[in-house]
């Protein structure tokens, strides 16, 4: 499979690009620069120069530093928040297509509904609930996001439960749970794992349009799309405020959008143009 990935220039680039984001979220305390919260107002507004490479912003604290830390909390969302959604999603989609009937139309009918919500008005009832801030952000994501995994895994289980080894393994007294860790789990694996990748870039995303909005991640902590809203009232003054973390949104969601592809192509080509996020 990594062979097959490698072949791929997509999933070069997306490993290069994911990569790089894994080692400036656990090397960020070494490379940044300059404290992320640390205020000078005597040099806010800074232009990009040799002592702060990509500028400050208005309460002179150094871009440069609050991008490589804000690659943690973007990490943190990525893995968490559609851990959270796989989880729920994978579970109940096992028990919906192996069990069927009235535990099926039941899970199904909590997916349609969870379908008709978006993640901002989940946001929005657990900012009242427990306010504001990245958990807010992370739950909110995960609850949009499980009804996806849930549809994807009922379908592989509804195709394998079907096969051949399912019914010997049936008919030879196997548990139902022994038959699903041993024969549909495995079988839904290329699938979930491309899914997983593909979402993982959607999450970040949807954390930066959260904080972008004043319900996600809470100053001074330092979140790209905190840093949008930041210095979207400066963008004709000092665009680098903006420009740099937008930047680094934009390269960490294609970068998990092309590994995603390749991993599909890697793990097997048949899933191409089938798999819909």
């Amino acid at each position: 499979m990594f062979r097959r990935l490698i072949q791929s220039k997509g999933g070069v680039v997306g490993i290069v690009l994911i990569g790089a984001l894994l080692l400036i979220a656990v090397l960020a305390p070494v490379i940044a620069p300059y404290s992320t919260t640390k205020q000078s107002f005597a040099i806010a507004f800074r232009t990009p120069d040799r002592e702060h490479l990509l500028g400050t912003d208005s309460y002179g604290r150094d871009i440069l530093s609050r991008v490589i830390f804000g690659a943690r909390v973007s990490l943190k969302v990525a893995i968490l928040a559609t851990g959270v959604g796989l989880l729920v999603g994978s579970t109940l989609g096992l028990v919906a297509g192996y069990f069927g009937g009235w535990v099926d139309h039941l899970i199904q009918w909590i997916a349609d509904i969870s379908w008709a919500f978006p993640t901002v008005l989940y946001a929005l009832v657990l900012t009242v609930i427990i306010g504001p801030g990245l958990w807010t952000a992370l739950m909110a994501i995960g609850l949009s996001y499980w009804a996806r995994f849930e549809r994807l895994i009922r379908a592989e289980v509804l195709v394998t439960r079907e096969q051949d080894f399912v019914e010997a393994a049936q008919a030879i007294g196997s548990s139902d749970a022994g038959i699903i860790l041993r024969h549909i789990v495995p079988n839904s694996t290329a699938s979930t794992v491309v899914v997983f990748t593909l979402i993982m870039g959607q999450a970040i995303a949807e954390e930066a349009m959260l904080s972008f909005l004043g319900i996600g991640t809470q100053p001074p902590t330092p979140s790209w799309g905190l840093m949008l809203a930041e210095g979207r009232e400066f963008i004709t003054n000092a665009p680098w405020i903006t420009i740099f973390p937008g930047i680094a949104i934009a390269l960490v969601v294609i970068g998990f959008s092309l590994l995603g592809d390749g991993i599909r192509d890697a793990l097997d080509p048949r899933l191409k143009g089938v798999i819909g996020i």
